[in-house]
């Protein structure tokens, strides 16, 4: 029999109400009475209103199955077939062009473009990987997959010394696409050094040459004559060429370089649906605490790896000098997104009055959103002071607009200003993708991306 705390109108298993009392509301500057409070309103508010949308999906879907069993003899004619779709509305009136008004957008989305990680919250330590994987050895990258062929360049015990030539030489390719130096080629360096904020870069014959465009340079780190790591960039994204002549690999390069460290993964979305199974509050409390020690930016594991105990933690900021000589700080981690569950889904952590489940979208925007309020106080996540929600599975416009009412309505229950809550479309279902225009338009202030379902579009 599960333990439950009644809390006005709503019955809350006692492991998630004692979870959000003692460890997700200090520091939020909310206190319990005004968060129950206020989730007891937004349970009662909105789950009729998500029982009505269920119900018109399996209405339409009613109506849709009639059909094609009243026709399943004849041919489908495209043209009378919308005009069903429409008649039913499952396919509403397009509109006129619209503007989406978005703000404060963190450039991870907004301009930079790189790759997006998946990863279920559940799992601390794939959690950790995930967010650490903004940062990348590239040397790592290379010789440990076929991006090098294995023919002549086996992985052979701890190092094969023909693949570590290979794995050097794409590097230097790399560097040469990317930044490139005026008439030479990063593959014929001996040193590199920051002067009057510019890269001048020594060859093997003595000459000393620069990068194509200046401007890549984004910083160094250690002494400007002799950097520990010179700060590269190309198209937003970051490439750290660390240089140390004591390492087993920069003792052997003509130009001390022992790693090129490429910023990679910028964005990660922390999983509560589908590549999780969170049932009840056991598994719900699982997940928001390992959410919360993101936020908070103290989430930590240790576990067993090649017979050894290892320690993980989020790696901090990357700092450097810029080359006017001021401070370049860069985040380590990448962009934390955070993916509630859709409209369908309930879950027994929380019983409204009349002991129905509560619907876990309701449960994961008021929880995820009040967790997310510890970045907001520290701008480690977001710099621009934002939180973006991932929701799955909407079915058309609709219910992309109650989406959007249910997170201004967790806003004004967690003091947070609007369109604080972002809302990324997962284009997945047929009724949104018939009818995006729409469905974007209803979240048209706080819409941040609208991601395909790749599984779903195979």
């Amino acid at each position: 029999m599960t333990d439950r705390i009644e809390t006005g109108g709503l019955q809350v298993d006692e492991k998630l109400y004692n979870f959000i009392n003692d460890e997700a509301l200090p520091g939020t500057g909310i206190s319990p009475e005004a968060f129950w409070g206020g989730f007891d309103q937004l349970v009662h508010d909105l789950s009729p209103r998500n029982r009505e949308l269920l119900a018109k999906r399996n209405e339409l879907q009613r109506r849709i199955d009639a059909w094609y069993q009243e026709y399943r003899d004849q041919a489908i004619d495209l043209s009378d077939y919308k005009a069903v779709l429409q008649e039913i509305g499952y396919l509403v009136q397009e509109g006129d062009d619209f503007t989406v008004s978005t703000a404060n957008v963190d450039p991870e989305i907004s301009t930079i473009a790189g790759p997006q990680l998946v990863v279920p919250v559940t799992n601390a330590r794939y959690a950790l990987n995930a967010a650490n994987a903004r940062w990348g050895s590239l040397y790592d990258a290379l010789y440990g997959t076929d991006a090098i062929p294995e023919e002549g360049a086996k992985r052979l015990g701890d190092y094969n010394p023909i693949r570590g030539a290979r794995v050097i030489a794409v590097a230097r390719d790399f560097l040469d696409s990317a930044a490139p130096l005026a008439h030479a080629s990063h593959t014929d360096t001996t040193s590199y050094a920051v002067v009057n904020g510019e890269l001048a870069v020594t060859l093997r014959d003595g000459v000393v040459t620069g990068l194509t465009d200046p401007s890549k340079l984004a910083g160094y780190r250690g002494d400007a004559g002799a950097p520990s790591a010179v700060l590269l960039q190309n198209n937003g994204l970051h490439i750290d060429i660390t240089i140390d002549r004591s390492h087993p690999v920069g003792r052997d390069d003509a130009a001390g370089v022992r790693d090129i460290v490429v910023e990679a993964a910028i964005t990660t979305i922390m999983d509560l649906e589908d590549s999780v199974s969170t049932v009840d509050a056991d598994d719900k409390v699982v997940a928001y605490r390992n959410w919360l020690g993101l936020n908070k930016g103290d989430l930590s594991d240790r576990f067993e790896k090649g017979g050894r105990m290892v320690d993980r933690s989020m790696n901090p900021d990357r700092v450097y000098t810029a080359p006017d000589g001021s401070e370049l700080r860069l985040p380590g981690i990448s962009l934390m997104l955070i993916r509630n569950v859709g409209h369908l889904m309930t879950n027994p952590a929380v019983l409204d009055k009349n002991g129905n489940e509560a619907p876990e979208g309701i449960l994961d925007a008021m929880i995820s959103s009040m967790i997310a309020i510890h970045d907001l106080k520290n701008r480690k996540n977001s710099r621009t002071g934002s939180v973006y929600i991932v929701k799955p599975k909407m079915h058309g416009p609709e219910e992309v607009a109650f989406t959007d009412q249910l997170l201004a309505q967790v806003e004004d229950i967690l003091g947070l200003n609007r369109y604080t809550l972002k809302i990324g479309i997962m284009d997945e279902e047929r009724r949104t993708t018939v009818n995006l225009k729409e469905c974007i338009r209803a979240a048209k202030d706080r819409v941040f991306f609208i991601n395909t379902g790749f599984l779903d579009r195979t």
